[in-house]
C-alpha cells in the first residue's frame, strides 16, 4: 500500500510547485515590465484625458507601444475612434 500512495502523491501537483510555478509567471511578467519607462502608463492616462476632451472614448480604445532600438526609441500610439 505504501507504493500506491507514493504514486497517487506524484498524480497531483504540491502546494508547493503550484506556488513556485506562479512566482516564476509573476517575476517574467515585471521583467518584461523593467524596460519600460516609468512615466508610460501616466502618459496613457493624460492622452486618453485630452482624447476625452473630444470624442467619448474608453481606456481599452487606446494602446501605447514603446519599442526600443539601438539608435532609438519609437513609441506608437494606436486609438480606436467611434465611428
Amino acid at each position: 500500500m505504501g507504493i500506491f500512495d507514493y504514486l497517487k502523491s506524484k498524480e497531483t501537483p504540491s502546494s508547493a510547485s503550484v506556488a513556485k510555478d506562479r512566482l516564476q509567471i509573476i517575476v517574467a511578467h515585471e521583467r518584461s515590465k523593467r524596460h519600460e519607462p516609468d512615466y508610460l502608463p501616466r502618459m496613457q492616462q493624460e492622452i486618453i484625458d485630452v482624447i476625452r476632451k473630444y470624442v467619448k472614448i474608453g481606456d481599452e480604445d487606446v494602446q501605447i507601444q514603446l519599442e526600443n532600438t539601438a539608435d532609438c526609441s519609437v513609441l506608437e500610439l494606436n486609438v480606436t475612434l467611434p465611428e
